[in-house]
């Protein structure tokens, strides 16, 4: 599926009309920040905190443009504290619009890399040292 035509989910009720209860925060309060800079060549995008479909947009938006305008882009994930199949979702399609590598990911994500069959997909490093040649 082409990037542009990949959407988000939608939550709809047809059950009398009632609207959906707010979901729970079960993966803590960390606000997601991405921040950017060019390094060896690639672009990193520094990712931080807790993402799900209420917080993909600012890390999409990253993703988005960097695997459009640079060879290489390196995802630092050190920083990501949680991740649900949002978060896997986008870094399969970046990985599939260019060259994606994803740096440091916690032990959560690695998990839920592991279960879902994606690290055997992605190219995953240690540093960002180790992603950049």
């Amino acid at each position: 599926m082409p990037w542009d035509d990949a959407g988000m989910p939608a939550l709809t009720r047809d059950i009398g009309g009632e609207p959906l209860p707010e979901p729970a925060a079960a993966h803590g309060p960390e606000a997601a920040a991405v921040s950017q800079y060019d390094w060896r060549g690639a672009r990193v995008v520094n990712a931080r905190g807790s993402y799900d479909m209420d917080t993909i947009t600012p890390l999409a938006n990253a993703l988005r443009t960097a695997i459009r305008r640079h060879p290489k882009v390196i995802l630092d994930a050190s920083g990501i504290t949680f991740a649900d199949s949002t978060l896997l979702n986008l870094l399969i399609l970046t990985h599939q619009a260019g060259r994606l590598r994803v740096v440091a990911p916690s032990p959560q994500l690695r998990r839920l890399c592991a279960i879902t069959g994606v690290d055997g997909i992605l190219e995953i490093r240690d540093t960002v040292d180790d992603a950049a040649p």
